[in-house]
C-alpha cells in the first residue's frame, strides 16, 4: 500500500531455479501471493474498496491499471465460488437479464431459500439449465435433489427444466400471471382508444392496484369503469384474478380458477380470452405455486442489484468481468481475503 500520497514498492532479491520441463520456479514470499505483483495486504485494500466503488474509479485512486485489479478480483471470486457448496440446493428461481446492448443476455440462477446468486451463464436458452446441472454437480449437489423451479413462461427454460430437471416442478408466480392480465387491460384500452374512445390520463387511472393510487385517481378509474363497459369487465377480471391469488386453500384456488378461465374466455374481449387460453395451457405450472408459494422476487431484487452494479461501472469490458460483479454482490460468497489489519 501507499505511504500517503508516496507510491511504495517492496523490492526483494526472491530466489529463483529454472526446471527443463515446468520452467522457471519462485520461492513463495510470505508477503504476497505468487503471480501477483501485489501484497496481500494491497490485495486486501483492493478487495474492500471493490464494495464501494466500480473498478475504474478504484483504479484512479490507487492509481493502477484496471486490468491487475480485475485480476485480482477474480482470483478471490472464483475460488470462493469453486468451493462453495451447493447440495442443500432444494428450490431454484431461474430468470434472464440484460448483459449489455443489443438483445445480449444472460441468465442468472438463484437459491430460493436464501437469495444467493448460485450461476451467471451466458445466453438465455436451454443451455443455461444444461450448464448449470453440470455445475450442480461439480458443487457437491445433483440435479435430482431439485424440488421446484420459478421462472417466466419462457419456452426456453421450461424445456431446459424438463429435460436437465425432470423431478423438478415448474412454478409460475403470481407475479408473471398478473403482468400478462395488467397487459390484456391495456390492450382493451388502447382498442377502445382506437375506436374514438377519449381516455386522456386514463392509462395511469387504469395501472396498478387501487390502494396505490390517490384519491382523483381511484375516482377517475371508477368513472371509466362506469362510462365504458368494457373497460369495467375488463378491470373486474383483472381484479377478481388478483383476489384468486390471495386464497391459501390449493383447492379453493384451482375451482376459481377454473371459473375465473369461463368468465373470461365468455367475456368478448379478446385479451383476456387469449391470457385463459395461456392460463389453461401453463394450468400446471400456475397451481404449483399455491403449493409452494414459490416466487421470483427475490430474483427480480438480484438483478436490479446486477443492473446497478452494471449502470455504476458504466458497463463491463467483457462476460467474465461482469460475472465477477455478480458474484461479489450477490453471490454471498465466503471470500478468503487477506486480513487487512
Amino acid at each position: 500500500m501507499n505511504f500517503f500520497q508516496y507510491r511504495c514498492e517492496l523490492v526483494a532479491k526472491v530466489p529463483r531455479t529454472w526446471c527443463r520441463t515446468d520452467g522457471v520456479h519462485q520461492v513463495p514470499v510470505p508477503w504476497a501471493r505468487q503471480g501477483s505483483g501485489f501484497t496481500l495486504m494491497m490485495e486486501a485494500f483492493v478487495m474492500l474498496l471493490s464494495a464501494e466503488m466500480p473498478v475504474d474509479a478504484m483504479a484512479d485512486l490507487i492509481d493502477e491499471h484496471d486490468t491487475r485489479l480485475w485480476r485480482v478480483l477474480m482470483h478471490y471470486v472464483e475460488q470462493a465460488h469453486a468451493k462453495s457448496d451447493w447440495s442443500a440446493v432444494r428450490r431454484i428461481a431461474v430468470d434472464e437479464t440484460s448483459a449489455r446492448r443489443g438483445r445480449r443476455y444472460v441468465t442468472n440462477v438463484l437459491d430460493a431459500e436464501n437469495s444467493r446468486l448460485l450461476l451467471m451463464v451466458e445466453g438465455r436458452g436451454v443451455q443455461a439449465l444444461g450448464a448449470f446441472a453440470e455445475a450442480l454437480r461439480l458443487h457437491g449437489g445433483d440435479p435430482s435433489q431439485i424440488e421446484a423451479i420459478a421462472m417466466d413462461m419462457s419456452t426456453s427454460y421450461m424445456k431446459g427444466a424438463s429435460q436437465y430437471f425432470p423431478q423438478a416442478r415448474i412454478v409460475f408466480d403470481k407475479f408473471h400471471v398478473m403482468v400478462l392480465a395488467g397487459k390484456a387491460l391495456e390492450e382493451v384500452r388502447l382498442q377502445l382508444q382506437r375506436e374514438g374512445a377519449q381516455l386522456k390520463g386514463a392509462m395511469w387511472s387504469l395501472r396498478g392496484n387501487a390502494w396505490n393510487l390517490s384519491p382523483e385517481r381511484q375516482a377517475h378509474r371508477q368513472e371509466l369503469c362506469r362510462q365504458y363497459t368494457q373497460l369495467g369487465r375488463a378491470m373486474s377480471l383483472r381484479e377478481t384474478l388478483q383476489a384468486i391469488y390471495a386464497n391459501s386453500d390449493r383447492q379453493l384456488a384451482e375451482a376459481e380458477l377454473r371459473w375465473w378461465c369461463g368468465w373470461a374466455a365468455r367475456s368478448c374481449l379478446w385479451p383476456f380470452r387469449h391470457l385463459a387460453m395461456t392460463v389453461r395451457q401453463l394450468w400446471d405450472g400456475i397451481l404449483a405455486y399455491f403449493d409452494t408459494k414459490l416466487t421470483s422476487g427475490a430474483i427480480e431484487a438480484v438483478n436490479g442489484i446486477i443492473q446497478l452494479a452494471k449502470r455504476t461501472a458504466r458497463g463491463f469490458r467483457n462476460f467474465v468481468y461482469f460475472r465477477t460483479a455478480a458474484y461479489l454482490r450477490a453471490g454471498q460468497l465466503n471470500l478468503d481475503v487477506p486480513n487487512i489489519s
